[in-house]
């Protein structure tokens, strides 16, 4: 409830202190994405957040479907924005520039480059506070894609190891006395 209370007051300050009254996160489907905008709808309400899938290639549709069903029970608006075609655009790019196919890692962090810059263009146009879903535990190991994931101006739940992440999520659906946070986030592997 301390770190509950703690992130949800300072998104509220630092976004009137910088005169944000909107923000907007990437919703992959997954834990971190799901803590930090049900944290974001607590401290800016529901009216002022957009969230965003990119599906792509590599994306799941249960990622899809995991987004929607969160926006749903928190009352955010939730974009689609594919990227298929703009990942495959890149690929095609690099292989005719440089003669080999873009594969493997850097395949895998192109797409969070560009999920990352999408969502900076989507701040951008519209004066959103872009936030960031990065935990302590992937910061700390290096899990996360320097220009991608790693964009924005305030990473809620950077301060907070993966445990405690599942465990604030766990704490909000048990203070709503409702699944806010679908299990089926909680629970994914």
């Amino acid at each position: 409830e301390f770190y509950r209370r703690q992130i949800v007051l300072g998104l509220r300050d630092y976004a009137r202190r910088c005169g944000f009254r909107q923000a907007v996160l990437g919703s992959s489907g997954g834990i971190d994405s799901a803590l930090t905008l049900a944290l974001a709808v607590e401290a800016l309400g529901a009216e002022n957040v957009i969230a965003i899938t990119m599906p792509s290639r590599f994306y799941s549709s249960g990622s899809v479907t995991d987004s929607e069903v969160l926006c749903r029970n928190l009352g955010v608006k939730l974009y689609e924005h594919p990227i298929r075609e703009i990942v495959a655009r890149f690929e095609s790019g690099f292989a005719d520039a440089f003669g080999n196919p873009l594969q493997g890692l850097a395949l895998e962090n192109l797409q969070a480059r560009v999920r990352g810059t999408l969502l900076m263009e989507y701040s951008n146009s519209y004066g959103h506070l872009l936030l960031t879903t990065g935990n302590k535990s992937e910061i700390s190991v290096g899990y996360c894609t320097l220009y991608g994931d790693t964009n924005g101006g305030l990473g809620l739940i950077g301060d907070l190891y993966k445990t405690e992440v599942f465990a604030l999520s766990r704490h909000i659906n048990t203070c709503a006395a409702r699944e806010l946070i679908p299990t089926a986030i909680i629970d994914k592997e």
